[in-house]
């Protein structure tokens, strides 16, 4: 019994080993790869949530964002990020709500189809935070919005190969100041995000440090 117990660890150990081997090696801020990056869609979420008559918090989320990261890990003040998000991709937990909201009444998708951050500014506030101040253009309107970005992690990613870097960055706005207006204030007017962003490398094949 002994036997067949260690025979079935080692078979375990040796399916494991060569996965373990790929996984991404620990990174900071500090020593990522520089470099031009574009957003990997499939594994980058946009979401929010909003107070529903003071009962509860409402979530939804957005998906096939498109953007690019410009990324200075030795000066990361000088760091630049832009995101698309696609209005039309708009879910919740209600097909009829969803439907709603890409209504001229809400976000009105077709007269203005995309949501738009730029950053304009990185502050750094720690090791691997910083504050990025940007504009965001929704519904036709430009605001100023402020992000904070804590760095998640980088590495060769094993199932493709690419090297990917990861951040999530949080923040609020109100949807007023968009010009979005319905149901105030039982449906509340703050807005807070959350962006779950992993970023691929362009030059694959420089595989070198800056």
């Amino acid at each position: 019994m002994c036997t067949k117990v260690s025979l079935l660890l080692v078979v375990a150990a040796s399916i494991a080993t060569p996965a373990l081997a790929q996984s991404p090696s620990p990174q900071t801020a500090t020593n990522v790869k520089q470099g031009a990056y574009t957003i990997e869609p499939r594994h980058t979420q946009v979401m929010f949530d909003v107070d529903h008559m003071r009962f509860t918090k409402y979530y939804g989320r957005f998906s096939d964002v498109s953007g690019t990261l410009v990324l200075s890990s030795q000066a990361p003040s000088s760091s630049k990020f832009e995101i698309h998000v696609p209005v039309s991709t708009i879910s919740t937990t209600s097909k009829t709500l969803d439907d709603e909201l890409r209504g001229d009444q809400w976000f009105n998708s077709k007269k203005f189809p995309e949501i738009v951050f730029r950053s304009i500014g990185v502050t750094v506030t720690g090791q691997d935070t910083a504050k990025v101040a940007g504009d965001l253009t929704m519904h036709g309107l430009t605001r100023p919005v402020t992000l904070n970005v804590t760095f998640h992690g980088a590495g060769v990613n094993a199932l493709d190969n690419k090297y990917t870097v990861g951040f999530e960055a949080s923040g609020h706005l109100k949807r007023s100041d968009f010009g979005i207006n319905p149901n105030l204030p039982l449906v509340g007017d703050r807005v807070d995000l959350i962006i779950s962003a992993a970023f691929e490398k362009q030059d694959e094949g420089d595989t070198s440090d800056h």
